[in-house]
């Protein structure tokens, strides 16, 4: 659904001519599906934990499908070299205690989940903002540190590049990191402890396109003045020469530390516009489902970014349609097999009423190479077309022998 956008649920089985789509009568009664929607729970709700346990999480209603999935992403996927820590926001305006609300945001309201990702848009891990109380802070390092330190736990050591912004970046951090084989590049808040006084705007007054460097040890931290102050921590990069440079025209020439953090520090809005670009989640869902469905669409671009990864040549839309369809047509495979239509070795036959079980509007012909039609070679003819059905993978001449290819035993 998430590929044919409509308004409401009900417009799926609409008997509109504008709406009129049979593939969903064909697949499920509406009513049936609504029930099933209703009725989705991940925990039993009659056996709730202690709210008053210290240890109390209030994820639990969807802890084990959300720890699942994650174990899952970094079991099948080696990321990329470098990789971009950010965080995005899962649309919701209801009630739950975790909610944020971020004005600055294009997404003011929702739920805050921190991902790990590569260039592909592949989320490799993540985890859930759940309150101050509940997150990773102890009296050694701060709570973002802690969430940084949660992500990487999977990489440390295997030499990976971090990009992350000012959110997360700190001096006590990126050496905590180096220290677990991972270099790091950001831009930080220039009062961050560690941070060198004399670099500061009260210290010092820039003109547009100034350079300052400082250094210490492994750590750079350098200030550009653009239209405002820029400050960037890197112990991935050299520290670049100081002073105001620029090009022919006369423009401000960015070191090239700030370039390179540009050009890798999207990697996770690249993955969030992605998931979001076919979303499956309504507005007026309880934020389980809600949360629920965000990372199933989640879970989709990953396996999408698999297959392309392996040198796939479908589109995100063309590889979820391909994906309902064998999902549709196994779901009938399975009931045949329960029914006792087909057990135990397949035969030819059930693969036959496999083929006029499943809905004729399911199947489509679709323009390809130049094959020989089946249902002519097994009449003895040869009759070569551009024409096959796109769930069968057959070739078919479209006049006569597709109908008869999905409405007849003996062909």
């Amino acid at each position: 659904m998430g590929h044919d956008q409509r308004d409401t649920l009900k417009d799926y089985w609409s008997r509109d001519e504008q709406y009129y789509t049979p593939f969903y009568r064909n697949t499920m009664v509406r009513d049936r599906f609504l029930h099933i929607l209703r009725f989705l729970h991940f925990e039993n709700n009659d056996a709730p934990p202690n709210r008053d346990d210290p240890e109390y999480d209030r994820l639990w209603k969807i802890r084990k499908i959300f720890d699942n999935l994650n174990n899952k992403f970094c079991e099948l996927y080696n990321p990329a070299e470098r990789l971009a820590v950010d965080e995005v926001i899962v649309l919701f305006k209801g009630r739950v205690i975790f909610r944020q609300y971020i004005p600055k945001k294009r997404k003011r309201f929702g739920i805050k989940i921190y991902k790990l990702c590569d260039s592909l848009g592949y989320t490799y891990d993540m985890t859930v903002y759940l309150g101050k109380q509940r997150q990773l802070a102890t009296e050694q390092i701060t709570s973002t540190h802690g969430i940084v330190l949660q992500l990487i736990r999977r990489v440390e050591g295997l030499g990976h590049k971090i990009y992350m912004d000012n959110y997360f970046s700190s001096p006590a951090l990126f050496d905590d990191l180096l220290d677990r084989k991972i270099n790091s590049c950001g831009t930080v808040r220039n009062d961050r402890r560690g941070m060198p006084q004399d670099i500061r705007p009260k210290s010092m007054k820039l003109k547009k396109g100034d350079v300052v460097t400082r250094v210490k040890g492994h750590l750079s931290v350098v200030r550009w003045k653009d239209k405002r102050d820029v400050y960037v921590l890197t112990n991935l990069h050299p520290p670049p020469l100081e002073g105001n440079f620029r090009d022919e025209s006369g423009h401000a020439v960015k070191p090239h530390v700030i370039e390179d953090y540009n050009a890798h520090m999207g990697f996770v809005d690249k993955s969030d516009r992605m998931v979001n670009s076919y979303g499956i989640a309504r507005r007026t869902w309880k934020w389980t489902k809600k949360l629920f469905f965000h990372l199933l669409d989640m879970t989709i671009l990953n396996a999408y970014l698999l297959h392309k990864s392996c040198g796939g040549k479908m589109t995100h839309k063309k590889f979820r349609e391909v994906l309902v369809r064998d999902l549709i047509l196994e779901s009938h495979e399975a009931n045949l097999t329960v029914s006792g239509v087909s057990r135990g070795r397949p035969s030819s036959s059930g693969a036959q009423m496999v083929r006029l079980e499943v809905k004729h509007s399911q199947h489509w012909p679709a323009k390809g190479k130049q094959r020989r039609c089946r249902v002519c070679s097994q009449n003895k003819k040869r009759k070569m077309t551009f024409y096959y059905c796109e769930k069968c993978d057959v070739a078919l001449c479209v006049a006569d022998c597709f109908r008869r290819w999905h409405t007849r035993v003996k062909v």
